[in-house]
């Protein structure tokens, strides 16, 4: 018991010292995620682009907007924007650790829209596999049409080549990444951008404000 006492009141230690390295952590992996995202929406710094958003994110809007092969929002083109600015903005400060409280709250919503707009329907797996929790009820066919997908690759193409950098899978388009964000994202939310390594740690210290991870 004394030992079990001893490697708890180290780890109580090791906490108190490096607490800071969670959050720098979930931010950094996160940034990516978002920075890719909104970019794959509206890039208004690329090659041959365009700075105006009702044009660079038309195709975008126009997906949200339509009912028959879109999700139907309301207001597409603010939807379009905002979701945009969530991601591509909410990156950006991310990685600097600005405003990571705040920003979570827009990126957590944008999670939640797409969770309930685009993957809800699909169940849990964002990818088919019988051997993971909450498999959807069409995975056996998604998984036998996978293996028949293979057998056909391997007799009559170079079937080494084609999975040279990775082995083919069947995407189901579930929640599971989207919550996956929403609750890194809560974790943020709740823990702030962690210390040392934030803009929002400076600024609290230059300002003499207390620090609500030493409260």
């Amino acid at each position: 018991m004394s030992i079990l006492i001893w490697c708890q009141n180290l780890f109580d230690r090791v906490r108190v010292v490096f607490d800071f390295i969670g959050p720098v952590l979930l931010r950094l992996y996160l940034v990516p995620v978002f920075f890719v995202a909104g970019s794959n929406k509206w890039d208004p710094f690329a090659e041959n682009g365009t700075l105006d958003p009702t044009v660079g994110l038309k195709d975008i809007a126009d997906w949200f907007g339509n009912p028959d092969w879109g999700l139907g929002l309301p207001a597409p083109m603010l939807m379009a924007i905002l979701a945009w600015a969530a991601e591509y903005v909410g990156a950006i400060c991310l990685a600097l650790g600005v405003a990571v409280r705040w920003i979570c709250v827009p990126l957590m919503i944008t999670m939640v829209v797409a969770m309930t707009t685009v993957h809800w329907d699909h169940g849990w797996q964002a990818v088919h596999d019988l051997k993971s929790p909450y498999a959807s009820e069409n995975a056996e066919g998604a998984i036998e049409r996978l293996s028949a997908a293979k057998s056909l690759l391997k007799k009559h193409g170079n079937y080494k080549w084609l999975t040279a950098n990775g082995n083919f899978v069947i995407s189901n388009n579930g929640i599971e990444w989207a919550a996956t964000y929403f609750i890194m994202l809560a974790a943020l939310f709740f823990l702030g951008g962690g210390r040392y390594f934030s803009v929002d740690y400076w600024i609290r210290r230059k300002y003499g404000l207390p620090d609500p991870q030493q409260q």
